[in-house]
């Protein structure tokens, strides 16, 4: 296991969690009982996201070195695919769903929307819709993230056949002709979508794991170089798009693809332990960096539960009287906590027995078909 690859995980989820209990802490700052925030000039927060894409790529990609060109290969990959991906997200939707319904109020447009079934089917079945005001995202809004993983899939899937580079190279070639296509020509969704140039940040990992794979490793001095590369490339990023709702077009693949490229890189293009060239990695991991580690198993449930996790913190900062007597970092930082808590144990008691679980029936299912199975991933997950 890449174990700084999973730390940078753990640090994506906590970029997002934070970009979003800014707005938590933004309403409690509305109701007067905090102060008001500044603008989001320090990091780009959102690009956790841009951060999580470029990983997504690179474990896809190392962690399929024996599924491709394997008889089946395509078949396994994408059944470990759903099982990582499907059951927890399908379970927050419905959660969602249920509030939704039962308090359509509480939560604007997404009330109505959960009346639609064609939207709601469209939302479990990744499959991208415009929502009433433009925006292209499920009912959950966080599934938008997965609307693109799953295109990204089954392209990479499609590939497989081809062999690891091949896939790779037919995986950039569909990539950036959608990418092309979505700047200078209105398409219509899905691919609209699916065309947007942030899926290149796939691509950008996808290119790091095949350098991996083929060999490529870089010495400790140029890793620190990367890694302070991609932290300033964050750092201007947060400055020039200091309250940017969005970051439309090129912009975003450039201004926060590149750095995290950058990070990545630093972290995954290091010798293997015990190997000569570089100095491993200390075993056992200081505190700190374990229990980044052990955040990062747990990421995927912290990007998909902390939206719960931030909204009870705001409330019971509220209905207990503390949010007055907290500064902003002081509120924030007690909501991200909840958020870690929760996201810890929605891993090991729901999401670890699910994916388990459907891991092995679809394993069973692929046994009694009479399909050869490859060797299982051995790399780390994408989330």
């Amino acid at each position: 296991m890449l174990v700084l690859v999973q730390i940078l995980r753990a640090v994506a989820a906590l970029m997002v969690v934070w970009h979003h209990g800014r707005h938590e802490a933004g309403l409690l700052a509305m109701r007067g009982v905090v102060p008001g925030l500044a603008p989001e000039t320090l990091l780009p927060w959102w690009a956790g996201v841009d951060l999580f894409f470029v990983i997504s790529g690179f474990v896809i990609v190392h962690a399929s070195r024996s599924l491709a060109g394997a008889p089946g290969g395509r078949r396994r990959f994408l059944a470990h695919r759903i099982a990582r991906v499907v059951p927890l997200y399908w379970l927050t939707s419905l959660a969602y769903l249920a509030l939704a319904v039962a308090a359509p109020g509480l939560l604007g447009e997404a009330g109505a929307l959960a009346r639609d079934p064609a939207f709601v089917a469209a939302s479990f079945l990744f499959w991208p819709m415009a929502r009433p005001d433009g925006s292209v995202q499920p009912l959950y809004g966080l599934g938008w993230t997965l609307n693109a993983e799953m295109a990204f899939y089954v392209l990479f899937a499609l590939g497989l056949g081809f062999g690891l580079r091949g896939a790779v190279a037919w995986l950039g070639v569909v990539l950036l002709a959608l990418a092309a296509a979505g700047t200078l020509l209105p398409l219509p969704l899905p691919l609209a979508f699916w065309a947007d140039p942030v899926v290149l940040e796939f691509l950008l990992g996808a290119g790091l794991g095949l350098a991996r794979t083929s060999g490529l490793r870089a010495p400790g001095g140029v890793r620190l170089a990367l890694a302070g590369l991609g932290l300033l490339g964050f750092l201007l990023a947060g400055r020039l798009l200091a309250g940017a709702e969005e970051v439309p077009g090129l912009a975003r693949p450039l201004l926060a693809g590149l750095p995290a490229l950058a990070l990545v890189a630093a972290a995954a293009l290091g010798p293997e332990r015990g190997a000569a060239g570089g100095a491993p990695l200390p075993s056992p991991l200081p505190l700190p960096l374990r229990a980044l580690s052990r955040l990062g198993d747990a990421s995927y449930a912290l990007y998909l539960v902390h939206p719960f996790a931030l909204r009870a913190g705001r409330e019971a900062l509220l209905r207990l009287g503390l949010a007055p007597w907290l500064p902003l970092w002081g509120s924030l930082l007690a909501m991200t906590l909840l958020a870690v808590a929760a996201a810890l144990l929605v891993h090991r008691l729901v999401e670890r027995p699910l994916t388990r679980t459907l891991r092995a029936w679809l394993e069973a299912r692929e046994n009694r078909v009479g399909a050869r199975s490859p060797p299982v991933f051995t790399g780390t997950e994408d989330r």
